[in-house]
């Protein structure tokens, strides 16, 4: 019976790895702590609930903790190296469209005020928006 219920472990196990949620890895935490309850105890019933108990007490106790520490929350680096940092318009940028040059790259930028910047002036870059520069002109 153990031996059933750590396959089923293996495969949650193996989901969190192929699909990471860092949901299955509860079921698999649940099933590895099934398994060995069952060299002591054979109601099938009983070890469902058991492992239904478990998965629900992991859910709401691990994950919040998982979740914390997911890769997700790890800057991209563009904070450092470029947001307050002053750039080169070399294609006029206004809030729909535009192009900056800063560290020889190019990159597409938007005005955050409803202004047209105009080519060769300087601007600061006050944020992002993925792969878009927020900028505003410099006085």
């Amino acid at each position: 019976m153990w031996q059933i219920i750590l396959g089923i472990g293996i495969i949650f196990l193996l989901l969190e790895i192929f699909i990471p949620s860092m949901f299955f890895i509860n079921f698999a935490l649940a099933s590895v702590v099934c398994a060995i309850i069952s060299l002591f105890y054979k109601n099938i019933f009983g070890l469902i609930a058991i492992f239904s108990i478990l998965s629900l007490a992991f859910i709401f106790i691990l994950r919040p903790i998982f979740q914390k520490k997911s890769p997700n929350d790890q800057k991209t680096g563009i904070e450092e190296k470029y947001v307050g940092k002053t750039a080169r318009v070399i294609e006029s940028v206004t809030c729909n469209s535009g192009i900056i040059t800063i560290y020889d790259e190019r990159w597409q930028a938007r005005n955050v005020e409803d202004s047209t910047i105009e080519i060769n002036c300087n601007v600061e870059i006050v944020g992002y928006e993925g792969l878009i520069m927020k900028v505003k002109k410099i006085d």
